[in-house]
């Protein structure tokens, strides 16, 4: 599937793509088995984006305090504007003065299963956002298990979700990874280290 790019308008206008390296939403096609990505973003408050790909974009929450293991734990995700699919492969720092400015690196991904689907009810993705809660099996380097997303905010907020642990084999209130796995799956650096590098540091 190629996406519809009129999804990715807010996206756009955000962006100045002759100052920022992210990518422009121009090459997206979807995967036959859909992906998650969750990014560490340094920006002016230190937060975790959460994606999902669904219906050719992926589909994005702000979550301020990262995901957790914990079935016990609820974590604000705040709804934010789709980005393109190309964005599941970012890292680097966008300039200060554009939109979202900092520091970004892939802190877990992999592949995602719809399990309202596999239920009885045999929702989409797209029906299940629609209606405010998602339901996914992930297959993450560092996230495995169900997770769900639940819309809180009613008509007066759109924007404010939930993202909880389901209780599963995977559930482990006793990990904190966003504490003790901060490496990127990608390059195994951390956040502090990609920002160093692309200022031209190096350790001594």
């Amino acid at each position: 599937m190629v996406y519809d790019k009129d999804k990715l308008n807010e996206y756009r206008k955000k962006r100045d793509f002759k100052k920022t390296t992210e990518p422009g939403g121009d090459n997206g096609k979807g995967s036959d088995r859909p992906r998650f990505v969750i990014q560490k973003h340094d920006a002016s408050n230190l937060h975790y984006d959460f994606r999902l790909e669904i219906d050719g974009v992926l589909k994005s929450w702000a979550v301020p305090k990262g995901p957790s293991t914990d079935p016990s734990e609820k974590r604000l995700a705040t709804l934010t504007e789709d980005h393109p699919l190309e964005y599941a492969d970012f890292e680097g720092t966008i300039p200060e003065e554009e939109y979202g400015g900092g520091t970004v690196i892939v802190w877990d991904g992999g592949t995602y299963r719809n399990l309202r689907e596999e239920k009885d009810d045999g929702k989409s993705m797209q029906e299940s956002f629609d209606e405010g809660k998602v339901e996914v099996w992930l297959e993450g380097k560092k996230l495995q298990g169900g997770y769900v997303l639940i819309h809180t905010g009613g008509s007066k907020d759109a924007k404010r979700w939930l993202l909880k642990k389901m209780k599963d084999d995977r559930a482990d209130a006793r990990r904190n990874p966003v504490s003790t796995e901060p490496e990127s799956i990608l390059s195994d650096k951390t956040i502090e280290e990609i920002r160093r590098e692309l200022k031209g540091e190096r350790d001594i």
